[in-house]
């Protein structure tokens, strides 16, 4: 009988993937055959339940610690996920951070924090597994970019600010190295039922559900399913694109 699991000994690095939408998307990947190492940045414990959750599935997982702001991190874990599952095949960068505060109250230092993460974090990580990809010819890499980037956030400027960067990160590289068979696109989730949620209050949590035709949040299973489509044959077709999934808050033009 054959085994039809679409990432079958596929090496899967997930950043941020102790929590929300990385761990999501760590347990789908395992469940389709993908050896998954999550990265985390401090929470030991919930990383250990992760790799226990999957193997319990009957997936491979490993947890590796690393700030994906500094680099020297981001190429220990990198070159401890190959020492443990072999050469990395994908990639889903999903670690951020989002600090909630007015634009006329935004510090250098909150800004430069959040572009450490999320800029810098993503182009450490992308740069750190290309190389391989490359002299490969082969790599499936998703970025996490999010509504914030396509619509004015007066109590998020630098968060929308990196995340914007995201989406040009993606269609620049995108178009470089389709050549070598890696395809980049990211994916830009509304709000979702997760820890980043939370750091809004609770009134502009239901302003935001008042305000998705769908009614309600996204939950991290839901964009792990296009996470999960996005690095599969079925969008083998796709690379450069962005895309929306938001319960119909942000519509993009046609």
């Amino acid at each position: 009988m054959t085994d039809e699991r679409p990432f079958l000994r596929k090496t899967a690095l997930i950043t941020g993937g102790t929590r929300g939408i990385g761990r999501a998307a760590a347990v789908r990947l395992a469940s389709e055959g993908a050896n998954v190492a999550v990265n985390y940045v401090a929470n030991e414990d919930r990383a250990a339940q992760t790799v226990a959750d999957i193997r319990s599935a009957g997936g491979a997982a490993a947890a590796f610690q690393g700030d994906v702001a500094n680099p020297e991190d981001v190429r220990r874990v990198v070159a401890q996920t190959r020492e443990a599952f072999g050469p990395i095949d994908i990639l889903v960068h999903s670690a951020a951070i989002s600090i909630v505060e007015h634009a006329s109250d935004v510090t250098w230092e909150t800004w430069k924090r959040t572009m450490d993460v999320n800029l810098d974090g993503t182009f450490h990580v992308v740069y750190a597994v290309k190389d391989e990809m490359i002299a490969r010819n082969h790599g499936r890499i998703v970025l996490m970019s999010s509504i914030a980037a396509l619509r004015e956030r007066e109590n998020q400027v630098h968060y929308s600010a990196s995340k914007a960067a995201v989406i040009a990160m993606t269609r620049c590289l995108a178009q470089a190295w389709a050549k070598h068979d890696i395809r980049i696109n990211c994916i830009c989730p509304g709000l979702i039922d997760t820890e980043m949620a939370q750091t809004l209050s609770p009134a502009a949590q239901r302003h935001i559900v008042e305000n998705t035709p769908m009614h309600r949040l996204g939950r991290p299973e839901e964009i792990a399913g296009v996470i999960r489509f996005l690095l599969s044959d079925e969008s083998s077709f796709m690379t450069g694109q962005t895309v929306v999934a938001s319960g119909g808050r942000v519509m993009l033009p046609g």
